[in-house]
């Protein structure tokens, strides 16, 4: 598996609507740097959030989720209660060509404050808003910056090809839009 570089990411964008909308240099005045970068992308949260409350006494469980367990907030600013968590999404409309796996990573401004960015891989043919989970491992409260970088992907092209993918096997999370909750 490779690494793909800028040129790459930039071609499979701009040309095949890999990420949209895309940001074509890294931004970084004044905000968490988002853009394309040397060997990946730094995509930006949306101003959707769903932060954890636990005011109804709801069980978290994957298999019989309930969105009690979840406040909703459209903002600029999302403030996550310490040692707790929020799930958002990314500006970025993402569809992830057959022959690549994407990986993500938080972006070192918000792991320094003591907050993780978790997203499971993107497989091949998958495709729609990626949802994000970010967690306060801190015992203060912590904010998460909409519009600016979130996390950062890496693409990593497979050889050969796959012989069954995410759209083959039409995944329960394709084409998702919007903060996407558990699904089983």
């Amino acid at each position: 598996m490779a690494v793909m570089p800028d040129t790459w990411i930039r071609e499979m964008a701009r040309n095949r609507g890999m990420i949209e909308p895309f940001t074509d240099r890294l931004e970084r005045d004044g905000v968490i740097s988002y853009g394309v970068s040397s060997y990946g992308y730094d995509a930006r949260v949306a101003d959707e959030f769903k932060i954890f409350t636990n005011v109804d006494s709801a069980v978290v469980d994957p298999k019989e989720f309930s969105d009690k367990s979840f406040v909703n907030r459209k903002t600029d600013v999302c403030v996550i209660p310490p040692n707790s968590f929020a799930l958002a999404r990314t500006v970025e409309y993402f569809r992830i060509p057959r022959d690549t796996l994407v990986i993500c990573l938080g972006k070192s401004t918000y792991a320094r404050c003591g907050i993780i960015v978790n997203v499971t891989p993107l497989e091949p043919e998958w495709e729609g808003h990626v949802t994000l989970e970010f967690s306060n491992t801190t015992p203060l409260p912590a904010r998460i910056y909409a519009n600016e970088g979130a996390c950062q992907f890496i693409f990593l092209k497979g050889n050969p090809e796959c012989e069954t993918s995410y759209g083959d096997r039409k995944g329960k999370y394709m084409g998702q839009k919007g903060v996407t909750l558990p699904r089983l």
